[in-house]
C-alpha cells in the first residue's frame, strides 16, 4: 500500500506543521504509521485544542527513540523538549512527548500494535481492562487503544497496518458493547452508595470522589448504548448529553451536583445522582441490552 499523508484541515489548508513532523519522522527506524488522533481527529477540536498525534510501531521492531528525538530537536521551539523512552510514562500510555512546534502544542504518543492488536481482539469477545494510569483519574479503559484507532486520521501507514485494524472497529462489537453497560453500570450505583457512607462522616472529598466515579461511569455507558469509543474522560459526560440516546436534563444536572457538593448539600448531590443512576437503568431497559 502506498504511503499516504491526510493533513488536518484548517480553512481549507493541510496544517503546516504537521506536514514538517511527518516528513521529519518518516525515516526514523521502526515507526509504523503515525496518525492524528483525540479531539482534532473527532472534529471537535476548539481554538486551543492540541494536536495528538500516535506514533505505532511493532514490538519486535520498536521506535529508535534516539533517532526520535533528533528528527523533532529541529522542529520544536524549546530546545530542552524531547521525546521519552519506551515506557516511561507508564504501560498504557508508554511514552511519548509534549512539544511546541512554530506555536502549536502537539502531543506524541506511543503505541505497541502488538499491544493494540490484542486489546482490539478482546474488545471483540466483550472483554477489556480498567488500569490505573497518571493522568486519568477514572482508570484508563483498554477500549481506549480500540477507539483511538477507530477514529484516528491516518497521516503515514505505508504498510497499511492501521487501515487493517480501523476495519476490525466498525460496527461496534455487540458483545463489548453490552460488557462495557454491565460493568460500569453496576458501578453507578455502587459508587453512589459509597459516596451515602462518606456524606455521614461529612467527608467531602470522597463524597466528590465517588461522584466523580460514578459519572464518568455513566458516560461510559451512554457511550456504549450509543456504539460510541469513548477515548477520553475530559468531556465525555457533557459530549454523552449531547448523543441521540441520553439522560434528560444530564448536563445541566452535572453542573448542580458538582455545585451541591461545592456548597457541602451532599444530600441534594445525592439525591440528582440517584435520578441520574435510576432514569440510566430505565434507559439501558428500553434499548434491550444485557447490561
Amino acid at each position: 500500500m502506498a504511503t499516504r499523508f491526510a493533513g488536518c484541515q484548517i480553512e481549507g489548508m493541510e496544517h503546516p506543521v504537521l506536514s514538517r513532523l511527518v516528513e521529519a519522522l518518516r525515516p526514523v527506524r521502526g515507526l509504523a504509521a503515525i496518525v492524528l488522533g483525540g479531539s482534532r481527529a473527532r472534529g471537535t477540536a476548539g481554538p486551543a485544542s492540541d494536536y495528538d498525534i500516535g506514533l505505532y510501531y511493532e514490538p519486535d521492531a520498536p521506535l529508535d527513540v534516539a533517532a526520535l528525538q533528533a528528527a523533532i530537536a529541529p522542529l520544536v521551539d524549546d530546545p530542552s523538549s524531547t521525546a521519552t523512552r519506551i515506557g516511561e510514562w507508564g504501560p498504557w500510555i508508554n511514552g511519548g512527548g509534549w512539544l511546541t512546534i512554530s506555536g502549536v502544542e502537539v502531543d506524541l504518543l506511543y503505541r505497541d500494535l502488538g499491544r493494540v492488536r490484542e486489546v482490539i481482539a478482546e474488545a471483540r469477545q466483550g472483554r477489556f481492562s480498567m488500569n490505573y494510569q497518571t493522568g486519568h483519574p477514572h482508570g484508563f479503559c483498554s477500549t481506549i487503544w480500540m477507539g483511538e484507532v477507530a477514529i484516528c486520521q491516518p497521516l503515514l501507514d505505508p504498510s497499511g497496518r492501521i487501515a487493517e485494524l480501523k476495519g476490525e472497529t466498525s460496527p461496534f462489537p455487540e458483545a463489548l458493547r453490552d460488557a462495557l453497560i454491565a460493568r460500569f453500570g453496576w458501578e453507578v450505583g455502587f459508587a453512589i452508595e459509597n459516596a451515602e457512607l462518606a456524606a455521614r462522616r461529612a467527608e467531602q472529598m470522597h463524597v466528590a470522589g465517588c461522584a466523580y466515579r460514578s459519572l464518568s461511569c455513566v458516560a461510559q455507558v451512554l457511550f456504549a448504548l450509543n456504539g460510541r469509543y469513548l477515548i477520553n474522560e475530559k468531556g465525555a459526560l457533557t459530549e454523552a448529553a449531547t448523543q441521540p440516546l441520553t439522560v434528560a436534563g444530564l448536563a445541566s444536572t452535572q453542573a448542580d451536583i458538582w455545585r451541591d457538593i461545592g456548597n457541602a448539600d451532599h444530600a441534594s448531590a445525592l439525591r440528582r445522582l440517584h435520578g441520574v443512576s435510576g432514569a440510566l437503568r430505565a434507559l439501558v431497559e428500553r434499548a434491550g441490552t444485557k447490561g
